[in-house]
């Protein structure tokens, strides 16, 4: 089968786009990591399906990890997808809403950027001490539409991203389906820096749009900085996460506000 693709990226997150608004395409999850594949695919973080509504959105955004799985949420990935719909009916679109595993999302875009709306946060825990790869460290965790675990450090460039990354995403304490684990760094009150392992990639990522968003959130738990907070990636790019905190450790209005760039399209055989 010869199939239509449109690749993009999220501050260096990058994904394989499709129209299946027609709902014509049903891809195996061994098709699924052979597309993401770097060295015999188009390569790729994860792959995202553009689908009918179900649930009263203007679509449906089908994410999938580059091992195939489909994951609930992923906020670089629905910048992208925001603005991949928009593509499709000829950038005359300021704003949709979209159903995802994780909640209802909103976009709008603005000035070559998308901003996204995200579903509230849950399952918070502070300060949880986990034996970690022969260490003992202070882990913290929320669930914004996928499950991170974050750690702040001292010195972000020592950290051994995919040790201790994996060490955690497989950690008991969040079995069974196990996390996301980002390291954060303070670079000043509102501003952090973060390195992301995420799960279903099995590696580190050049950015995690949900770790951006738990990260900043836990430096708002830990230190009561006002939204927005910046949010430096390892892949260069600087993005916002605003917030409305109504009561302690409740939120509401939790945007993502960054890149989502187009890089080629073309097709490829499955």
């Amino acid at each position: 089968m010869t199939l239509s693709f449109t690749k993009m990226n999220g501050a260096g997150n990058d994904f394989v786009m499709l129209d299946n608004r027609d709902l014509s395409l049903a891809l195996t999850p061994t098709q699924i990591a052979q597309l993401c594949d770097r060295h015999r695919g188009v390569g790729a973080d994860g792959l995202l399906c553009v689908e009918p509504a179900t649930e009263g959105g203007d679509f449906k955004m089908r994410y999938y990890n580059a091992d195939g799985s489909e994951a609930e949420m992923c906020g670089n990935g629905a910048r992208c997808f925001g603005s991949f719909v928009n593509r499709l009916h000829d950038d005359q679109l300021t704003q949709i809403r979209f159903e995802t595993l994780a909640g209802m999302i909103s976009a709008e875009f603005e000035a070559g950027q998308v901003r996204i709306n995200m579903s509230a946060p849950h399952s918070l825990k502070l300060a949880q001490e986990l034996p970690v790869a022969n260490e003992t460290l202070t882990v913290h965790s929320l669930n914004t539409g996928v499950p991170h675990a974050v750690v702040f450090v001292e010195d972000l460039e020592k950290v051994p991203v995919r040790e201790w990354g994996a060490a955690l995403r497989y950690h008991e304490a969040f079995k069974p389906r196990g996390t996301n684990a980002n390291f954060a760094k303070v670079i000043a009150p509102g501003s952090i820096s973060i390195r992301t392992y995420e799960r279903g990639v099995e590696d580190e990522t050049l950015a995690c749009g949900t770790g951006m968003v738990a990260c900043a959130l836990l430096h708002h738990e830990l230190t009561g900085v006002p939204s927005p907070v910046s949010v430096l990636v390892k892949g260069g790019d600087t993005l916002l996460v605003g917030f409305t905190e109504t009561t302690p450790h409740e939120y509401t209005d939790v945007t993502l506000f960054g890149p989502a760039d187009f890089v080629f399209t073309g097709t490829v055989q499955i």
